[in-house]
């Protein structure tokens, strides 16, 4: 018996059922029909696929033997589009086994009884809604997670998140602060596309990395003749980026008189090209960078004042990654699955000891050095996980240091022994000790980590006795 709850469930279910036999085809739809679902019928392949090009359905329900072209035929020209249960009188393991490698969801043997059918139908559903779910699911956690290719949890960054949605329909000006590595690069991107301006150019300068001779000439392009080598016409920056986005990055580095044309050119919205008279209207949104203080800058006289506020209508100041070590977990897992699939490797599990390695050091260098540090240590381990070892001396130093400072107070030490010698000697027994410990024995990763040759540690533990 349907009930009523089953016809409404089914009632959002477009169903195509292929059958070349006339009688079981109006069969079929009779059950279905009566069971809430939207039916369309075809009597041959050839049909199906017509059917199939020209309308969406949720399943197909075939026969396997059908003129012209088979059931299976049907599904592989489909090319994967609508899942399938096939209807067979000759079904044998062969014949299962070559449907499943078609994508076929499942089959059903001929006679059909409507009970078999309606319950298969069923399992579909509840199939198809757990992938549905799953999908739903693994979005949500990406939008929670990730923002334009910007991967964080914590609560710092997602504020900025909220500030780049805020944005979206304006063009206003904004200086993204922070130290290096905290994705100041990636921040404007996002802000690009999240903007009316996506599809139109993006372009990003660095006005440290362009000697102050060349700088005018690349963001505002030059006549030919005016000056040595121009040989020829040239567009700026500003002419490239005209209906996007400019991004100014490390903008605390720019000459003052080219401070001057940057003011100019955001007041006016007009360009002129070195060695032009022509004024050149540009359509052109700023979005600046840096790691300098601009306003102690603005006290000493490097950058000015009325340019900064020009600059500085919003700002976005981005954490350093000591600050949010929740980020850490989740840009571990994004920087591993991004490498080891640009690399051919397979993904490696992140251990605990290691992911306490990588949460208790500082990050002076930030994002981008966590995924400098996780690459290597990619490359250099061996087995289903990543290995302690293979990270970065610099990293296992520290870990060492604090494990040190942590289990040797001062008040450990004989306060009554003033020698610098025997003082000496005892802490470089306790570091070598601890470092060979650390290393499981490793003398050659010992010696990185105490920053002394391998044959230095090798005279030092014949002197001290040290096994």
């Amino acid at each position: 018996m349907v009930t009523a709850s089953a016809v409404a469930e089914a009632a959002a279910w477009n169903i195509l059922v292929v059958e070349d036999d006339a009688p079981v085809r109006d069969s079929l739809r009779a059950v279905l029909e009566t069971s809430g679902y939207s039916v369309s019928t075809a009597a041959t392949g050839e049909e199906a696929l017509s059917l199939i090009n020209k309308n969406s359905y949720d399943i197909v329900l075939c026969d396997l033997r059908l003129p012209g072209i088979s059931g299976l035929n049907v599904i592989n020209s489909s090319g994967g589009q609508v899942p399938c249960i096939l209807m067979t009188a000759y079904g044998t393991p062969d014949i299962a086994m070559e449907a499943f490698a078609a994508g076929v969801f499942d089959y059903i043997s001929k006679p059909i009884s409507p009970d078999k059918l309606l319950f298969t139908l069923t399992k579909f559903q509840e199939f198809e809604g757990l992938r549905r779910e799953n999908t739903t699911l693994r979005a949500k956690l990406s939008e929670r997670y990730s923002f334009n290719n910007i991967i964080a949890q914590s609560e710092s960054f997602r504020a900025v998140f909220d500030t780049i949605r805020r944005l979206s329909p304006f063009t206003t000006t904004v200086i993204i602060t922070g130290e290096s590595g905290t994705g100041k690069e990636l921040i404007a991107r996002a802000i690009h596309e999240s903007s009316t301006r996506r599809g139109k150019p993006f372009i990003a300068i660095n006005c440290g990395a362009i000697p102050e001779n060349l700088m005018e000439s690349e963001l505002f392009g030059h006549r030919k003749g005016a000056f040595t080598d121009a040989s020829r016409d040239k567009r700026g920056l500003f002419e490239e980026a005209h209906g996007g986005t400019l991004f100014l990055d490390e903008i605390g580095e720019l000459p003052l008189h080219l401070q001057v044309k940057l003011l100019r050119a955001l007041q006016e919205r007009t360009i002129r090209r070195v060695g032009d008279e022509e004024v050149i209207q540009i359509d052109v949104r700023i979005l600046s960078a840096t790691l300098r203080n601009l306003e102690e800058d603005v006290k000493i006289g490097r950058f000015r004042e009325d340019l900064l506020y020009r600059l500085n209508v919003i700002a976005i100041n981005l954490p350093p990654l000591r600050e949010r070590p929740e980020d850490i977990p989740v840009l571990a897992l994004h920087f591993l699955k991004k490498h080891a699939k640009r690399l051919g490797l397979a993904p490696k599990e992140i251990p605990i000891d290691v992911m306490q390695t990588l949460l208790d050091y500082l990050w002076p260098g930030n994002a981008r050095e966590l995924e400098n540090a996780l690459e290597r240590a990619l490359v250099l381990s061996s087995g289903d996980e990543l290995e302690l070892c293979s990270l970065p001396e610099r990293i296992l130093a520290q870990k060492l240091t604090s494990a040190i400072g942590q289990e040797r107070p001062e008040s450990a030490i004989d306060n009554n022994n003033l020698s610098i010698k025997q003082r000496s000697r005892t802490l470089e027994v306790d570091l070598i000790q601890r470092a060979l410990k650390h290393t499981k024995g490793n003398r050659t990763h010992a010696a990185k980590i105490l920053e002394i040759s391998h044959r230095a540690l090798l005279y030092k533990l014949k002197e001290y006795g040290v096994t």
